[in-house]
């Protein structure tokens, strides 16, 4: 079996599954947000019980909306609390919470060989831990949390196998833009891709999480990585329960196998209005910009902040820009002040906000106007997707938008040396 089917096999009282397989679940976590909670609240509440089946499995994280920008995201933040406070579910509140998929890994919530389902698409950043999660609607959420366990179809598994060395510059972000420019943005729908090669091997916990993250761009239903050396050093002193590892089988069946050469990947910018419409850094060309945001869920963790401080310090960001850094959690910005990063972050004229999904889905902190363009190192660029449909979002990662923002337009950390 593949490293998809061992996990679900486990959590179906199965020996044995295949792809395309009907099963019910076992659920090890369920997620929901300041978005999400309230209409699976509202589904909850007409399945007429009382209790759900786990309080201690069922996490609610205020992250898109926070601190409240108006009057309708409190009542949300107000519903879901109370709710969480009602049935004893685990909570962070303002102040102790971060954005979601930064979180729940920090605190230990999720643990390799978990079935994990959330109300957010972006849930199958876990997998970076060797996790099957996965996003799902707030009804299917609803049915988890009212009976612990979910209905599926056992994906199908593509493997990704990434070979040679990481050019300057290159990280998780640039791998997994660079696959989905390949595949496309539903060429692995449906799927498990399974990450491996010498490349992973040799890639950082915080750069894995970066790629699951953003398998859903890719139609994935989770993004899987072989839990290894470096995933139970991160796992080791956050865990506060048992956990199992898996492996896949050395003759597994797989849908497809993909292979790459690492050396050969520039860095990536994804043009509007698709993760998939890819170009390396040395084909972008003169495009102006308006904004660059470095954080979110796809990089919002420290190692991501030192990046963008590598390449802001000593440097000032152009007078007709706008750079905003959000760091991932509440911890991660502590870390970072700690570090002298966020001192270099306002030296270089950037702005620093409190944890927040914020303009990674046209929220706040960064909502942008039309004709504006924005480079992000967040996850999504749709039409509209941070703010006016008339505006457009470039996605790279954290150096291009360190550097981009001192540039004015997009470009490479090496030309500001030059």
């Amino acid at each position: 079996m593949t490293l998809a089917e061992k996990i679900l096999a486990a959590h179906c009282g199965k020996e044995e599954v295949s792809a395309g397989e009907l099963i019910n679940a076992h659920l090890d976590l369920i997620l929901a947000n300041d978005i999400t909670a309230p209409i699976s609240i509202r589904e909850f509440n007409r399945i007429g019980i009382e209790k759900v089946f786990d309080p201690q499995k069922i996490v609610f994280i205020p992250d898109h909306f926070v601190p409240n920008k108006d009057i309708a995201s409190a009542e949300q933040a107000k519903m879901m609390r109370e709710f969480a406070l009602e049935k004893g579910l685990l909570y962070y509140e303002v102040g102790e919470v971060g954005i979601e998929h930064v979180l729940l890994p920090e605190k230990g919530l999720v643990l390799p060989g978990d079935v994990v389902i959330g109300a957010d698409s972006h849930t199958c950043t876990y997998g970076a831990l060797g996790a099957f999660s996965t996003g799902m609607g707030s009804t299917d959420i609803a049915a988890g949390m009212a009976c612990g366990d979910i209905w599926m179809k056992v994906p199908s598994t593509i493997k990704f196998i990434f070979r040679g060395k990481r050019q300057k510059w290159v990280g998780g972000k640039d791998l997994i833009l660079y696959t989905i420019g390949d595949i496309g943005v539903d060429g692995a729908l449906y799927s498990a891709m399974e990450f491996c090669g010498d490349t992973i091997d040799d890639l950082p916990i915080d750069d894995r999480f970066t790629m699951s993250n953003m398998a859903i761009e890719a139609g994935a239903k989770v993004g899987l990585f072989h839990v290894d050396e470096k995933t139970l050093d991160y796992v080791k002193p956050r865990a506060k329960r048992p956990y199992k590892v898996y492996q896949a089988d050395a003759d597994a069946t797989y849908e497809r196998v993909i292979e790459y050469d690492t050396s050969a990947i520039e860095p990536q910018v994804a043009f509007p209005h698709l993760p998939s419409n890819t170009k390396p850094i040395s084909k972008v060309g003169n495009v102006k910009i308006d904004q660059s945001v470095i954080g979110s869920c796809t990089n919002g963790r420290l190692s991501d902040l030192r990046l963008a401080a590598q390449v802001l310090k000593g440097n000032k960001v152009h007078s007709l820009m706008r750079c905003i850094v959000i760091p991932g959690s509440q911890q991660v910005y502590l870390d970072a002040l700690r570090e002298g990063l966020i001192e270099t972050f306002i030296e270089s004229g950037a702005v620093v906000s409190c944890p927040t999904c914020g303009p990674c889905l046209g929220g706040h902190m960064g909502v942008l106007a039309a004709g504006e363009r924005s480079i992000a190192t967040t996850n999504r660029n749709f039409v509209g997707r941070m703010g006016s449909p008339k505006s457009e979002v470039y996605l790279s990662n954290p150096a291009i938008a360190a550097a981009s923002a001192i540039l004015g337009h997009i470009g490479s950390p090496d030309e500001l040396s030059t």
